[in-house]
């Protein structure tokens, strides 16, 4: 049994996986050869060895076999090409058999006994034709694994509405499900194309400042509130936790006021609930 487990990642904003091993000089940064469910591949650690008797999981361990050397990292760099062809054949069968999917990344084990093959589809797909047609011409096991729209844009790339490349394809290693609340609560119109990104789901983004808006809307006041102001009842129909201001208004009038001077209104006695 391995004296202890580390860390690794396949791609820079990919998920840390942990594998066991024996080498705890292992860095962050090192790339290392490991078993992985796709086969052997090329890692590199993101987590520094941890004594095996800290692990708590119940799921199995798969080792990390080696630290890689030059003709491992050599031999990443053939598959890698090797992979951008076989997405060409692959597409090209795909075509011919008349097949609703589309792939979008291939990935070859170091020793090239798996190809593994990424795509989307709106529907299952019997793709059991395939597989004969493209285990007969690539000569190694198969493995078609159909991806959600998240993963594919992460895949993919691309540029977002801020002009900067996609975060999912930077720095993202894990993506939450994104509620239309977090677009609520931030006060944002809910026009689903603008607030949705290039996977045709709501943008990462919303996730960021979602926190610093349920903080900074504590000091504000709830909605309809009713206060007096010269004399006059208004309600609270608006606030803005950027400009610190609140929006009132009645029959006559709106106002916008500073929430400084708001806070220094008398309030109006039962008030109506939001």
């Amino acid at each position: 049994m391995a004296n202890y487990y580390a860390g690794v990642k396949f791609s820079p904003t990919g998920k840390s996986y942990y594998f066991s091993c024996d080498d705890n000089a292992l860095k962050i940064g090192d790339k290392i050869v490991a078993e992985s469910i796709r086969g052997m591949q090329v890692g590199e650690i993101s987590i520094e060895p941890i004594a095996i008797s800290e692990y708590k999981s119940e799921l199995e361990l798969k080792p990390i076999i080696r630290r890689a050397n030059d003709d491992d990292l050599l031999l990443y760099e053939v598959n890698k090409k090797k992979s951008e062809e076989a997405m060409k054949i692959a597409m090209i069968e795909i075509n011919k058999l008349e097949l609703e999917m589309r792939p979008i990344d291939a990935e070859y084990a170091l020793d090239g006994s798996k190809l593994t093959i990424a795509y989307v589809a709106d529907d299952r797909v019997d793709f059991r034709d395939l597989l004969k047609v493209l285990a007969a011409k690539f000569h190694c096991r198969i493995e078609l694994r159909q991806v959600g729209s998240r993963d594919k844009a992460k895949m993919v790339g691309g540029i977002g509405i801020c002009g900067q490349p996609l975060c999912c394809t930077r720095f993202l290693t894990t993506m939450e499900g994104i509620s239309i609340n977090r677009a609520k609560n931030q006060m944002l119109s809910l026009n689903i194309p603008k607030l949705s990104g290039h996977c045709g789901k709501l943008i990462c983004c919303l996730v960021y400042e979602d926190d610093a808006y349920t903080e900074l809307k504590k000091d504000f006041p709830r909605m309809n509130e009713a206060v007096y102001k010269d004399n006059q009842i208004f309600k609270v129909t608006g606030i803005n936790v950027i400009s610190k201001t609140v929006k009132i208004e009645n029959e006559e009038l709106i106002e916008n006021i500073e929430l400084s001077e708001y806070n220094k209104l008398k309030k109006v006695k039962n008030n109506a609930k939001s």
